[in-house]
């Protein structure tokens, strides 16, 4: 798969700039009221490479996202601005990144999550290699995955999953299959797979 930067940025401010939104929320989840969040979608170009990075957030028996992959990022606070000041605001708190050395191409488009969040992805590239300062209460390690061996197909599949929150509703989930060692499903897959999907088939 071939990422141009510049090509992603046009086709991203095309999505929002009034064009047709193209990730509706999972059956079943559309909630009256969601709380905003937001992520960072960071690409690195390693050694001629293109990868996305992913962290592992620590274990904590109180936090039911406690050990999953995800991307850097959380819910809105009330003196963020824009929910792009949330995604720089949490990469920089969770892995160390100074909002100045992200260049952001854009918004990819929302999701709602079965937790009630709306969360607003944002991509953009990481200069590499870049010394990641992880905070060791939220992040427990950050790798990065292949953006070709992501979007391969035959590295994912659908399942239905059943919701603790939402009981009597099957839920149509992304599962990726392993890779060094841990496995990538759920929302943040979801971001994945949509992410994917925008930049090779939006016209």
């Amino acid at each position: 798969m071939i990422i141009q930067p510049e090509e992603i940025k046009g086709i991203l401010a095309k999505i929002n700039g009034g064009g047709k939104k193209i990730c509706p929320p999972l059956p079943g989840i559309q909630p009256e009221k969601t709380e905003p969040a937001a992520v960072l979608i960071p690409l690195v170009e390693d050694h001629g490479v293109w990868n996305l990075l992913f962290i592992k957030r620590t274990h904590k028996p109180e936090d039911r996202h406690s050990g999953q992959i995800a991307f850097p990022g959380g819910r809105a606070e009330w003196n963020d601005q824009t929910l792009l000041e949330t995604a720089l605001r949490e990469a920089a708190e969770e892995i160390g990144v100074v909002p100045d050395q992200v260049d952001i191409l854009g918004q990819s488009c929302s999701i709602t999550t079965v937790t009630n969040y709306r969360i607003s992805p944002f991509v953009g590239i990481l200069p590499w290699p870049c010394s990641l300062q992880l905070a060791p209460e939220e992040v427990q390690k950050a790798f990065l995955i292949p953006v070709d061996w992501l979007n391969d197909p035959r590295n994912r599949r659908q399942e239905s999953w059943k919701s603790p929150s939402l009981p009597g509703l099957d839920i149509p989930v992304i599962f990726f299959m392993e890779y060094d060692n841990e496995v990538l499903w759920g929302a943040t897959a979801q971001i994945v797979v949509d992410f994917l999907d925008i930049i090779q088939h939006s016209p």
